[in-house]
């Protein structure tokens, strides 16, 4: 840049500045600084469509299931067990499961309290008490025209 400038910054002018040249009056030198503003802005360069189809298809899947079915037999036992109760327990592919119940035990006993020790004695004496005895008699009289048997024993 080699343009020509006088002391108030008016170009044209003939007189140069020169920097080792001794001021002789105050002046005032402008400063220029420029200054950056960036900004966006959304500009479309294009468009795309998409369009989506579902299509479902039945297929049939073979697969293994395992189903467990549970036998149970009722085997009654009742009896009585003096001992701890037993465990389950297993014979074979058997699980045995032992089904308890409580019972209110009244126990009845006999107890010897004394005895009875009985003798039979006969004594024979001889009393007399007054008795009625009543006896009926039958006297048969006959009668003239009397179709009676002659002969009563008969």
């Amino acid at each position: 840049m080699n343009r020509r400038t006088d002391i108030e910054g008016q170009p044209g002018s003939d007189r140069q500045f020169d920097a080792n040249e001794p001021m002789r009056q105050s002046t005032a030198i402008p400063v220029i600084e420029e200054q950056l503003h960036v900004g966006k802005k959304v500009v479309e360069t294009g468009s795309i469509r998409i369009n989506k189809v579902v299509r479902e298809e039945e297929v049939k899947v073979e697969a293994p299931v395992v189903v467990e079915k549970l036998d149970i037999e009722r085997v009654p036992v009742n009896r009585y067990i003096e001992s701890a109760p037993p465990a389950v327990r297993y014979e074979g592919d058997v699980m045995i499961v032992p089904i308890l119940e409580e019972v209110v035990v009244v126990e009845k006993r006999l107890v010897l309290v004394e005895e009875l020790r009985i003798t039979k004695r006969q004594e024979h004496t001889q009393v007399s008490q007054p008795v009625i005895l009543r006896k009926e008699e039958v006297t048969v009289d006959r009668r003239e025209g009397d179709p009676i048997n002659p002969n009563p024993l008969a």
